[in-house]
């Protein structure tokens, strides 16, 4: 049994992006591959889609038990949306049972034009991580929306520099979460800490201990550490520790 969706603006690519096995069958440029999916890149009237194709939800009962990863992505990024976070427009989705198995998914999303991921711009020390009003402009943003997200008892879960795009404006994005998830109680404290601790561990080497310290003060709304702030910060600055 098959369940497939395609966003009435784009019943143009019906023919490619219309059922599941059309999309198993499109072409294009391979990005990325591992045991379980792949992405692809190809281009409609100017405009480049991301296919993202799930083979597989893993060993034994990961086929039956759980959220396949594929629902995971395309209702986070979703969420996203809801929430008043810029993300990556999801155009089409949908995946297929055998029974009650898991068998197959995917998910097509529309290209941010004129992005750059910021781990793309640590990786090549770009001069735009030393201007004092670009860093601000984006750690605002950052700020704002990781609020958000904890705020709905939400994390990230991969909340690293690669899943954020900055484009000329500059206005952020935040993208690819499968692993999102909500949560309560200590578990909701330690996942939030460890999406503080993931957006840290590159900051560490790129941005001063003024900004970094700044970026907390904007997530938090606060202008000074209290005893929970205190111990927070230490345990996202210990996090990683041994395993980098």
């Amino acid at each position: 049994m098959a369940g497939w969706n395609l966003e009435p603006a784009y019943s143009a690519l019906a023919s490619d992006f219309g059922s599941l096995e059309a999309v198993f069958a499109l072409e294009g440029v391979h990005l990325t591959r591992d045991p379980l999916s792949e992405v692809i890149r190809v281009e409609r009237d100017g405009v480049n889609y991301y296919v993202k194709r799930y083979t597989g939800a893993g060993k034994g009962l990961r086929r039956y038990l759980g959220r396949p990863r594929v629902k995971s992505e395309w209702q986070n990024l979703k969420r996203f949306a809801k929430w008043g976070i810029p993300t990556a427009e999801v155009v089409a989705w949908g995946l297929e049972r055998s029974g009650f198995a898991y068998s197959r998914g995917a998910m097509i999303t529309r290209e941010l034009p004129n992005t750059r991921d910021l781990s793309d711009l640590a990786d090549n020390h770009d001069p735009l991580l030393k201007d004092r009003t670009w860093v601000d402009c984006i750690s605002r943003q950052l700020a704002r929306y990781t609020k958000t997200m904890h705020g709905h008892r939400f994390t990230h879960n991969d909340l690293k520099w690669r899943n954020l795009l900055v484009d000329h404006q500059p206005k952020l994005f935040l993208i690819d979460c499968p692993n999102g998830d909500f949560w309560r109680g200590f578990w909701l404290k330690y996942r939030i800490t460890k999406d503080l601790a993931c957006l840290d561990k590159v900051a560490k080497y790129h941005l001063s201990y003024t900004q970094r310290l700044r970026f907390y003060f904007q997530y938090t709304g606060r202008t000074k550490l209290n005893a929970a702030d205190k111990e927070r910060v230490r345990h996202v600055v210990r996090f990683f520790e041994g395993r980098e």
